[in-house]
């Protein structure tokens, strides 16, 4: 496919496959050239987004709640060979930002234990700067090249409340975690976060009596919302202890039975392709604003639509071609 700047033609398969065939440095390459000039790799974002192999799972919840620690129990978990099938496993752990510097804070890499020559795990903090839904704005590329590649992705927002509702705009499945005894149950009660989870985690479960109020709760809160459609998958409410690595073994199987039911009732390619038109949207609001959406509006009433076949990463090129060149009439 040829790169709509002018440059010479690339083949969008032999790019991907050279990212698969490279392992970490070659990912590390991608993002870091993802952050370094955007829109210079359509080519490969397009291939990527077209030959997804992974679940992409986020991970949300108020800060403090221990996602990073259920994180390193979740990886430890895929990367077990007594599993009979490790799985490979790429993390975006989202931070908050640098004052200073803008980059990530806290640094996943440096929090979560595994081992960094283990070719099955790639790890990648990303700064959350001024986004208050939990996600970095290369969130979205990141997790559709590291798709591509691995078998599970996971994806762990910063935690900042309620605006955490971003993450369902780039995960298959959505894993909501709670603290016993902080109150953070009564966050199901706020409509902006009961719609999130496709799977509910109360954390700590070695505080026996306070995990065990907080799952019936949340298993409360949850009978309220329950849609009685019949493509409706009932969200289950677990209860885990990292450290004690109690019911991780039952999130993983969560997990895979939300992903098969997906496919199941044939939402997955629906979902994904939502979420490409979101992504979409949003990055144009980003770059210019309200008018620039309006105009574009006006422009083409129906350019904001993605066809089925359609990659998001082609049609903002076009897009933010078409809006530069106005700017530039101007």
């Amino acid at each position: 496919m040829a790169r709509n700047d002018g440059s010479s033609e690339v083949s969008d398969g032999d790019e991907l496959e050279a990212l698969r065939q490279g392992g970490k440095v070659a990912l590390a390459r991608a993002l870091a050239r993802l952050e370094r000039e955007p829109g210079g790799s359509i080519a490969l974002l397009d291939a990527a987004y077209r030959s997804p192999r992974a679940q992409v799972i986020g991970m949300t919840g108020p800060p403090g709640v221990g996602k990073s620690t259920l994180l390193g129990a979740l990886i430890g978990k895929l990367r077990n060979p007594d599993t009979g099938h490790p799985r490979s496993v790429a993390v975006i752990a989202v931070d908050p930002s640098s004052r200073r510097s803008g980059g990530a804070l806290l640094g996943d890499r440096v929090r979560l234990a595994t081992d960094p020559d283990d070719p099955g795990v790639f790890v990648r903090s990303m700064a959350a700067r001024d986004r208050l839904g939990g996600l970095a704005g290369l969130t979205v590329e990141a997790m559709v090249l590291m798709r591509a590649v691995f078998d599970i992705v996971l994806i762990e927002t910063v935690g900042v409340g309620q605006s955490e509702t971003d993450v369902a705009g780039a995960a298959d499945s959505v894993v909501f975690c709670i603290q016993p005894g902080s109150g953070d149950s009564l966050q199901f009660l706020k409509a902006g976060i009961v719609e999130i989870p496709h799977i509910a985690v109360v954390t700590k479960a070695d505080m026996e009596s306070d995990a065990r109020r907080a799952v019936a709760d949340v298993t409360g809160a949850l009978s309220l919302t329950a849609d009685a459609g019949e493509a409706h998958w009932p969200v289950p409410v677990l209860s885990v202890s990292a450290t004690e690595h109690r019911g991780i073994a039952a999130l993983l199987e969560a997990a895979d039975s939300h992903f098969a039911w997906l496919k199941e009732h044939g939402e997955l390619e629906p979902q994904r392709h939502r979420q490409a038109e979101f992504w979409l949207i949003e990055t144009l609001l980003e770059r210019f604003g309200s008018e620039g959406l309006k105009w574009l509006r006006r422009a083409d009433p129906k350019g904001l639509e993605l066809d089925p076949e359609e990659s998001p990463f082609t049609v903002l090129a076009s897009l933010v071609g078409k809006l530069n060149a106005r700017l530039g009439d101007r």
